[in-house]
């Protein structure tokens, strides 16, 4: 037990601080996460959802994962399998799993294994699809099975041989220390770490006994994919934060993520509980045809990224992404964003130096209490889903979370500790 909450939070950073997350391997969920082994489950990002309760793109997530896994031929014998709650749904985050956009895993579906040498958690995310129609934006057409079938069959067979080489796995930290000098904030912007996960890859790519062909699909998909190294940051970040969960005193923030109905987070004094709100609805740039009335309310576990300190309180390190996600003023903008973040965080992470910011560290230790005090609620970079299930992605920008779930969570930790307000 600390004695007080400050140095509670102190020790939940140090926790956070001291990870260091590898990615080891690709394996199936059903390998990895015991509840999706057996019967019809599906893993969905955000706090727990119904299926009466999902929105669009979660909805067409569900019944792409329906497809995939061959429990329906077609969009109706899914939608009666959904519709008649024949499908379990457990949130991501209460199996050491992440998952962008919707979220949704399936058994089948190949995931990222991150272990933390340093604490030996271990967190998982399944693999980034490339942007447009694609299933965690909601799209499920013939396409996205396709694309998800290779995936399962070539991209992450290929992935597990080639990580087999690397002792310990691939050094994330590592990759990320660099990329963020290189214009990467790792949420909307993943150009440098996945170019620089690429250069580690490729030459053992090459080596390995398998179809050449085979093997230059691979490389041409990973070479194309500017966010593939999202899905490793997000399931980096998990792996960070659920050490620093262990510390269960304090108002450090260890989840923040949202569902399409709800905002949900936890704090390390609470433990697993969630505290919820409803989620706002991103603004930002639009892809041709499309504009905000299209836009889905904010879904997706990837806000991870902000709750470890990186994406949108790292605006500053990506000049490249400030008008990409709609930050009137460019860079200022963004300098204006991550100085405003840095009044809610307790620390500085210097492992992830920042160049554009005098070399500042990205921020860390989200203390739900300065949210609070301050008024300041986080800011999130994030894909903009379209409403209706099956078109998928339609633009991208930035959200905040709800100043109402950090003020629950602080009232029932106040009641807790026996805190009169």
């Amino acid at each position: 037990m600390y004695a007080s909450i400050e140095q509670a939070n102190a020790a939940v950073i140090a926790r956070i601080r001291e990870a260091r997350p590898h990615w080891q391997t690709v394996d199936l969920a059903k390998n990895l996460i015991p509840q999706l082994a057996q019967g019809r489950k599906l893993l969905h990002a955000g706090p727990p959802v119904a299926w009466q309760e999902m929105s669009g793109p979660v909805r067409g997530a569900c019944i792409g994962a329906c497809l995939f896994e061959q429990w329906a031929s077609s969009e109706q014998q899914a939608l009666a399998l959904l519709e008649n709650g024949e499908i379990e749904f457990i949130p991501c985050h209460n199996v050491s799993a992440v998952g962008p956009m919707g979220g949704i895993t399936s058994a089948n579906m190949p995931l990222v294994v991150i272990k933390n040498l340093v604490h030996g958690n271990y967190a998982y995310c399944n693999m980034n699809e490339g942007i447009g129609k694609v299933m965690r934006f909601g799209a499920y057409g013939p396409d996205v099975q396709a694309r998800l079938c290779w995936m399962r069959d070539s991209l992450a067979p290929v992935l597990k041989d080639v990580l087999a080489t690397f002792v310990d796995g691939i050094d994330l930290t590592a990759i990320m220390a660099q990329a963020i000098t290189m214009g990467d904030e790792f949420h909307q912007r993943n150009i440098a770490a996945s170019a620089l996960l690429m250069r580690q890859l490729a030459p053992e790519i090459s080596l390995l006994e398998r179809d050449k062909i085979e093997l230059v699909k691979v490389m041409q998909f990973l070479s194309i994919t500017d966010q593939f190294f999202l899905n490793l940051a997000m399931a980096y970040c998990k792996a960070a934060m659920d050490a620093g969960a262990e510390i269960k005193q304090g108002t450090i923030v260890t989840v923040m993520t949202r569902n399409g109905k709800n905002f949900g987070i936890k704090i390390s004094g609470m433990g697993d509980k969630w505290f919820t709100a409803p989620v706002n609805t991103p603004e930002g740039l639009f892809f041709s045809g499309f504009n905000q009335a299209d836009a889905n309310p904010d879904i997706g576990d990837s806000a991870i990224t902000e709750t470890f300190g990186i994406g949108g309180a790292a605006m500053v390190a990506a000049p490249g992404v400030t008008r990409f996600v709609g930050a009137a003023g460019g860079m200022s903008a963004a300098t204006d964003i991550s100085e405003e973040m840095a009044e809610i965080y307790l620390e500085r992470n210097m492992m992830l130096q920042i160049p554009t910011w005098d070399f500042q560290g990205a921020c860390l230790g989200l203390d739900a209490r300065r949210v609070v005090e301050t008024g300041i609620t986080p800011l999130i970079n994030t894909g903009i889903a379209h409403r209706e299930a099956g078109i998928g992605q339609i633009g991208a920008g930035t959200v905040r979370a709800p100043l109402g779930c950090f003020e629950k969570a602080i009232e029932a930790l106040a009641e807790k500790l026996g805190i009169s307000a």
